[in-house]
């Protein structure tokens, strides 16, 4: 018999008082039984830099075609593709030629690797890159729970999670 996945659920507030933007989100995410909690919660951190009503999560590690995240405009046209981790350079390549925006979120101890082999990254115009610390992954995992009540304030360009487990500083890095 198949695992199944794991539902989590997030109400997630940001405060950034950078950009005076102040939003609630009710997240649903299912935890694939070969996902980590760590990758879980950069999923949720990767929601709140690119958040919008209309951003989702997808069946991502269900279906290898999928990004951890996207966006589709009222057509059913994409319009950002979101992915987490360290992707194939081709999948990104052949989502920068169908999106507006294209994002990878990465972490781990294999980032500066993957980012110095990735030269055809580098050339896409419609896409950013950011790299999280280890220190920030390995922290996220402490403030994960079936059901968190998360708050995100952003100040100053600085980055500080917050939930009933503590909070944990985001350090994040602009590869691109």
């Amino acid at each position: 018999m198949a695992l199944k996945a794991t539902i989590y659920k997030a109400d997630l507030n940001i405060a950034d008082m950078d950009q005076h933007i102040y939003a609630d989100y009710q997240l649903t995410l299912a935890l694939h039984p070969s996902e980590t909690i760590e990758r879980l919660m950069v999923r949720i951190l990767a929601y709140a830099r690119f958040a919008d009503e209309r951003l989702e999560f997808t069946k991502d590690l269900f279906e290898t075609d999928e990004p951890a995240l996207w966006q589709k405009d009222l057509t059913g046209q994409l319009e950002k593709w979101i992915e987490v981790g360290c992707p194939a350079e081709d999948k990104v390549k052949k989502a920068s030629s169908r999106c507006q925006q294209v994002a990878v979120v990465a972490y781990g101890s294999q980032v500066d690797d993957w980012w110095k082999k990735s030269s055809k990254l580098k050339t896409l115009n419609n896409l950013s890159v950011w790299a999280l610390s280890e220190k920030t992954t390995q922290a996220l995992t402490d403030l994960c729970e079936r059901t968190m009540q998360l708050q995100l304030n952003i100040l100053d360009g600085e980055w500080t999670l917050l939930s009933d487990q503590g909070q944990v500083t985001v350090e994040w890095t602009q590869l691109k």
